[in-house]
């Protein structure tokens, strides 16, 4: 009961704070807390699991690299940021097309996304009830699909999105609560003198291939750079820093707490593994959990959907509506629902996204050559789209 009433007071506590911030932290806070909560939503749910069963006691450093990969992604996004700052109108035309090639691609990774949040939007829909089976999970998820494109279709989304704020501090603030509940937990063990150093099962190239099919977890930095109709580009880029260095420590610490505290017997290949392994550490981490899912995974479908179809009208001079666009993410979310599981899901996501970083890269590069930038900054761009395409190649899916 106690350990309870403390997760309870942590999750509180988290409220209240964010509440606080979000009247008094200011512009920079609110730019801050859109890119933080996409960075740590949909992976927070994965990311323990998969990570402590595959790198074992290496799982911090597994997460330390993930990091390190999407804040080098990000420093290419932050560069252009600056250029387009700079003026529109110096741009060459390669560095306009790379520009339209990767919002294109970004488009088309916002379709997998929506399939991957929604997917784990089912599957944990499910966990907590007589109907825990892939199969009713499918159905869940097919039917929110078809909930949102009926919503986007007759209404917009106007209405769904005014609750991002709330299920953004809810999301936040059980985090916080999850971390105080394993804080204590991995302090129990540590007193116990039974802490876990499991090795690994993924060693050289195959750990290096799992991680690039990772990538989606630490992905949504990104978003501040389309946040331009609200933030001047200093803003939008001291956000992404802090968002990302703020969930760097966030991931880092929650990777150490759940690593070495649970025996290979205690860990499943499975999307909604993290309830079994929360339930040992206190019996309502599960069911806040769920609730964290449930209301993340459902506002960050409807951005992303929403996002998707706009940059398609805009891309397409309006030749493909909105509406349009809606249909075809969801035609593309039913199928990958129905063919695919939600690491292989993962995956193509991750793969989606490396395309764009990519691109952004490649956008980076153009821009640091047109404007005289120093040669390492030149050859450090043209390494990350060479990154990118690495990761879209040879990503891989966890293997249950």
């Amino acid at each position: 009961m106690s350990d309870t009433l403390l997760i309870l007071g942590a999750t509180l506590l988290g409220v209240a704070g964010l509440w606080w911030l979000h009247r008094r932290g200011g512009r920079g806070w609110r730019a801050t807390v859109t890119p933080l909560a996409s960075i740590i939503g949909s992976g927070f749910l994965v990311l323990g699991p998969v990570l402590d069963a595959s790198y074992g006691a290496w799982a911090p450093l597994a997460m330390l690299a993930l990091c390190a990969v999407a804040w080098a992604f990000g420093s290419a996004i932050r560069y252009n940021i600056g250029v387009i700052e700079a003026g529109e109108d110096a741009r060459g035309r390669p560095e306009t097309a790379l520009e339209t090639a990767s919002s294109w691609a970004l488009a088309f990774a916002y379709f997998i996304s929506v399939a991957y949040y929604l997917n784990l939007f089912g599957a944990f829909g499910v966990s907590l009830t007589p109907y825990d089976t892939a199969f009713a999970a499918r159905v869940l998820t097919s039917a929110m699909l078809l909930l949102i494109l009926v919503v986007g279709w007759t209404r917009g989304f106007a209405a769904l999105e005014r609750v991002e704020q709330v299920t953004v501090s809810l999301k936040l603030a059980i985090i916080a609560g999850l971390l105080a509940g394993l804080a204590l937990h991995f302090g129990r063990s540590a007193s116990a003198g039974s802490l876990v150093f499991l090795a690994p099962e993924r060693t050289g190239w195959q750990a290096v291939a799992l991680l690039f099919g990772l990538i989606v977890t630490v992905q949504g930095f990104e978003t501040s750079r389309y946040l331009g109709a609200a933030y001047d580009a200093r803003t939008r880029i001291r956000s992404m820093r802090w968002s990302q260095l703020l969930a760097t420590a966030i991931y880092v610490v929650y990777i150490c707490l759940i690593s070495y505290v649970f025996e290979r017997s205690d860990l499943r290949l499975e999307e909604t593994a993290i309830i079994d392994m929360m339930e040992v550490v206190a019996p309502v981490l599960p069911l806040m959990l769920v609730a964290a899912a449930l209301a993340a995974q459902l506002s960050a479908a409807v951005a992303d959907t929403s996002g998707s179809g706009g940059l398609i009208a805009e891309l397409s001079a309006g030749r493909i509506g909105p509406r349009s666009g809606y249909a075809l993410l969801v035609g593309v979310g039913l199928a990958l629902t129905w063919m695919a599981d939600v690491f292989e899901i993962i995956a193509y996501a991750s793969r989606a996204f490396a395309l764009y970083y990519a691109l952004q890269s490649a956008v980076a590069l153009a821009g640091a050559r047109r404007r005289g930038a120093w040669p390492a900054v030149q050859a450090g761009f043209a390494g990350l789209a060479v990154l990118g395409l690495l990761i879209v190649v040879f990503g891989v899916a966890v293997e249950g």
